[in-house]
């Protein structure tokens, strides 16, 4: 592991726990490539893990046309999901365990088979999947202002917090994925709403280009695993006393508060 992957590791898991943010990795490093970013996240990953956090799932992001021409990239990332980051369903999180939190509406698969790229397709994804459910991703960034491009989001883990499962599971072979509706608010007021395909197309699409992306780290998606497949909308931003609430056709809701 090069000293470069450890420093920058170190400086993230310390803005993590201190709550402050940090300047982007990419100014400090405007070489810094995303499979060295990759290696940065496994690192505090690994960290964690040492310290008794378990792995139970993977996170998708940049699933949407709209954020990859934003950050200017032509692909999705990923980050890690750890027990330490459920919420329950209806659930609070203390604002100050967050630095900068922001809300995405997705829908969340479990597994009951493992997933091994390369080569996994769509159809591979709908067969090992158990049931779907709607889930609130929490995305925080530990990279002050937000001001990242890939490289910065992906050693962030993402730019993952935590995550609520919610609604009811409901079987892939009972709905259309490509046409589930959602909408979200926020105080109860509607701020967005999306579509299944708003995530590449279909959102069990974004979970086979996982297993094949993580195949280059030889890392598999087990079974029992939650995959958040992406958000079907842009990020609301959250703020001290805000609850926000998805509601999905089939799926039924989920809901949190700050």
């Amino acid at each position: 592991m090069t000293s470069k992957v450890t420093q920058f590791a170190e400086q993230l898991s310390e803005a993590e726990t201190t709550k402050v943010g940090i300047a982007p990795l990419t100014s400090v490093d405007p070489e810094l490539t995303v499979e060295e970013a990759y290696y940065i996240q496994l690192e505090n990953i690994n960290k964690k893990i040492a310290q008794g956090q378990k792995i139970v799932g993977k996170k998708i992001g940049l699933t949407s046309l709209a954020m990859q021409n934003l950050l200017g990239v032509d692909e999705p990332d990923y980050g890690h999901l750890l027990d330490s980051m459920v919420v329950e369903n209806g659930g609070t999180i203390s604002i100050e365990s967050v630095l900068q939190p922001k809300v995405e509406a997705e829908i969340a698969f479990i597994l009951k088979k493992d997933l091994r790229g390369p080569n996994v397709t769509t159809l591979d994804v709908l067969q090992a999947t158990d049931y779907v459910v709607p889930a609130l991703e929490i995305v925080d960034s530990r990279v002050q202002d937000w001001k990242i491009k890939l490289q910065d989001t992906v050693a962030d883990n993402g730019s993952s917090q935590s995550y609520v499962l919610g609604g009811k599971p409901t079987k892939i072979e009972d709905i259309d994925l490509e046409l589930i509706g959602m909408v979200l608010t926020k105080n109860g007021e509607l701020v967005n709403t999306g579509v299944g395909a708003a995530a590449l197309g279909n959102p069990a699409t974004c979970v086979a280009w996982l297993a094949n992306k993580l195949s280059e780290f030889d890392i598999p998606l087990r079974a029992g695993e939650v995959i958040l497949s992406g958000a079907l909308s842009a990020a609301e931003v959250a703020n001290k006393g805000d609850s926000f609430t998805a509601r999905f056709a089939h799926l039924g809701q989920v809901s949190v508060h700050f």
